[in-house]
């Protein structure tokens, strides 16, 4: 049975269910804009005396400007896909849309990055304190050595090398061992595994939710304030990989395919490996498994698979345990993050996640939580890696980047509203306008 007919014979709500719905959404809508008033004002506070360090702008580590004339084109083109988008994810066939929408997501990203000029897109990975830095010492070591004393040599290493394992530095020093020299493409593959978390996000949903939600998600996906940070931080690429692996656990799960099993296994294996930050998104898969319930050869492989990646590291000499400590040690003696404030940025990180689903999330989220849906499973499980890690207090701040492989799953929460649903959709297009008009970031 299609989702169709299923929705065609669940009761419909009357009108006193219907109203209750808006009210709650409204609520939801006006704690939305009050927790970002809030701590931007307590935060702007903060900064005055002296008691919120690091940021200009807190809780976004960011400056203000004003973008004027260059943000027209721009703001064309969001208009533009948010009156088309409802129609095409309805009308194209399922096949067609896909490609569709990863091409929609990498012109919107890369439309945005581009209202800063022409190097925009690399820029932010040119910074001193980014991953490339890091190569010149896998170079010089060698890529053996440098994961056998990584951790021993990790306070010599960049803000970002040693803020996270030694994945995604490797990834970038093998890019660059293949001729693909310099940021531009380093960025360019960010952007390609980002924006096409949009896609494995859909066939996710399509394979445990059925396509009509599917559908009703991806205008929102791509249109989501969240892909200001999509160009170019690293945390995109982490939201590729992790989104792809959930795909295909619920490919693997739905249609007991074993090579998407091996593949899902061997993208969850990596995920602590590119970031210690990335543990709870795992939350997320697992929600996954619940729901379809796979059999037990598709389990099977799905575990040994993601064993290969932590076993390959610990085998190179890169033990995970030691990494965490060793990254925390840093991180508390550093002049960064730890000298935040606790109280502040555990209530102001939960407002930036509010900034980066934008309000057509949080009108849906009452609604979706309301109802027995597969995607309940899904938002609720991104929201508790949230959560989870917020309060374990290391994620002082930042967190627009950090946040990014959770957000995208809780915007799916969007597919409670009816499409066309263009209002909203134009919502959030103007939101992630104005962020990228009067807040100059360095990602």
């Amino acid at each position: 049975m299609t989702t169709g007919e299923l929705e065609r014979q669940r009761p419909r709500l009357g009108p006193v269910r219907r109203s209750k719905a808006r009210l709650y959404g409204w609520i939801a809508v006006a704690i939305w804009a009050l927790l970002l008033a809030g701590v931007f004002i307590v935060g702007d506070h903060l900064k005055k005396i002296g008691l919120a360090t690091e940021d200009d702008l807190p809780p976004l580590h960011a400056s203000t400007r004003l973008l004027t004339w260059q943000i027209v084109p721009t703001a064309c083109l969001g208009a533009a896909l948010a009156a088309v988008l409802p129609s095409l994810t309805q009308r194209l066939s399922w096949r067609r849309l896909l490609p569709a929408s990863w091409i929609a997501a990498v012109l919107w990203t890369v439309a945005l990055a581009m209202t800063d000029g022409l190097d925009a897109i690399h820029r932010p990975l040119d910074a001193p304190t980014e991953y490339p830095v890091g190569i010149a010492a896998i170079q010089a070591d060698g890529p053996a050595q440098w994961l056998r004393t990584f951790t021993e040599r990790l306070g010599g290493y960049t803000t970002h090398v040693r803020g996270h394992p030694p994945l995604p530095t490797l990834m970038l020093w093998a890019l660059d061992e293949t001729g693909l020299h310099g940021t531009a493409w380093s960025s360019a593959l960010i952007i390609a595994a980002g924006t096409s978390a949009i896609v494995a996000i859909a066939i996710t949903v399509r394979h445990i939710a059925g396509e009509t939600l599917a559908r009703r998600a991806l205008p929102f996906l791509i249109l989501a304030p969240l892909t200001l940070w999509i160009a170019t931080s690293m945390d995109a690429f982490f939201l590729g990989v992790g989104a792809w692996a959930t795909a295909l656990t619920a490919i693997a799960s739905k249609r007991t395919n074993l090579p998407a099993a091996a593949g899902a296994g061997l993208l969850l294996g990596t995920l602590p490996y590119l970031s210690y930050g990335l543990l709870s998104l795992l939350a997320v898969p697992l929600a996954v498994v619940v729901l379809t319930r796979p059999s037990r050869r598709v389990l099977t492989v799905l575990l040994c698979c993601a064993a290969i990646v932590p076993l390959a590291f610990t085998a190179g000499g890169f033990w995970w345990p030691d990494g965490v400590a060793a990254t925390h040690e840093t991180y508390l003696i550093s002049r960064g993050s730890a000298q935040r404030s606790y109280t502040y940025f555990v209530i102001a990180n939960f407002a930036v996640l509010a900034l980066q689903i934008g309000p057509a999330t949080a009108h849906a989220l009452p609604t979706m939580f309301s109802r027995r849906s597969p995607l309940t499973w899904l938002v609720g499980a991104a929201l508790a890696g949230v959560v989870a890690l917020d309060v374990s207090g290391v994620t002082r701040g930042e967190v627009e980047r950090i946040w990014i492989p959770y957000a995208a799953w809780i915007v799916l929460a969007t597919a409670a509203h009816a499409p066309p649903a263009r209002r909203w959709l134009a919502a959030q297009a103007a939101l992630t306008l104005a962020i990228q008009a009067l807040v100059l970031s360095p990602w």
